[in-house]
């Protein structure tokens, strides 16, 4: 997914950062240990003056201390903050539960461009250009190549009993519910 990304440039160095979702041109973002914890500022999980809520919506989490961000940098990725202890305990976008060493920094607040995967690209040519392939349906396959292949017109998938690796006969959930025997 495509993420916006922002360009600063100060007296000493330039930053190319992540755009948070909500953000305005002229809102000012800050990194550092002694930062309000507040939309788009990066800071560690556990600074020695504001520790970050539960529940906190945080993104571009480093893994490993001074690595930098790696986790939830995505179009409108966010991971939220559940748990602390020893290390922090990290929800992230694709569900996982994750440890991280509270001196590992992130950003407050989602990412920006949420609904880039939203927009309906119109037609097939515009996906071959961003290198998605088409997807063949198993019904308009032959028998070899799927399951669901093969017959005249349009004829549907033909149910087979599931046989176990031995060719005997599975029994199915629902058969066992109802007590039926085959």
């Amino acid at each position: 997914m495509h993420t916006f990304v922002s360009y600063t440039m100060g007296m000493v160095r330039r930053d190319i950062f992540f755009y948070p979702r909500g953000a305005i041109i002229g809102d000012t973002i800050v990194s550092g240990t002694e930062v309000p914890i507040k939309m788009g500022n990066a800071l560690p999980l556990k600074s020695t003056s504001t520790d970050m809520p539960l529940g906190t919506a945080i993104h571009n989490i480093e893994i490993t201390l001074g690595k930098g961000g790696q986790l939830a940098r995505a179009a409108g990725a966010v991971a939220k903050l559940i748990a602390e202890g020893k290390s922090a305990t990290l929800k992230l976008p694709s569900g996982e539960v994750r440890l991280i060493s509270k001196n590992c920094s992130a950003t407050v607040g989602q990412v920006g461009n949420v609904g880039v995967n939203q927009k309906s690209l119109g037609r097939a040519g515009s996906k071959c250009w961003l290198g998605k392939r088409p997807v063949v349906r198993g019904v308009v396959m032959n028998p070899v190549d799927h399951p669901h292949g093969g017959s005249e017109g349009r004829g549907g998938q033909l149910v087979e009993k599931k046989k176990t690796p031995l060719g005997i006969l599975r029994l199915e959930e629902e058969e066992l519910e109802k007590g039926k025997k085959i």
